[in-house]
């Protein structure tokens, strides 16, 4: 476990910037275009370098604990996950075209959202 910062100024603003991401983490969970998966992912490293308490807390929660678990541990996503994030990615790409008139925004968001659906599907599975 990395240690923790020895600055009290920029061990409280990453503290901050881990909830923060967290508060943006749990809004994407029921907004399609905004992704859970990232923000979580920064506030556990947030939180590993500011606050070992929130850290273990984040961890222990239901909801993203194994997840997080099984990314620090074997680098995997679990078969549920992939489906639920690609299955959410699609939608918002479905969504967008239809009331997106850009088709260059459109285009660029779409290979965005394609790339990260190819590197979720191509993590291991636990």
């Amino acid at each position: 476990m990395p240690e923790v910062i020895k600055n009290p100024a920029l061990r409280t603003a990453v503290y901050l910037l881990g909830v923060v991401s967290l508060i943006l983490g749990i809004i994407g969970a029921f907004l399609p275009i905004l992704p859970t998966t990232p923000f979580v992912i920064l506030s556990a490293f947030c939180f590993v370098r500011s606050s070992p308490k929130a850290h273990g807390w984040l961890y222990s929660q239901p909801l993203f604990g194994k997840a997080l678990s099984d990314w620090d541990q074997h680098r995997a996503i679990s078969r549920r996950a992939k489906i639920l994030a690609v299955s959410m990615m699609a939608l918002s790409a479905l969504i967008m075209w239809s009331r997106v008139n850009n088709v260059i925004l459109n285009t660029v968001i779409s290979l965005i959202l394609f790339s990260v659906a190819v590197f979720i599907v191509s993590r291991k599975e636990i």
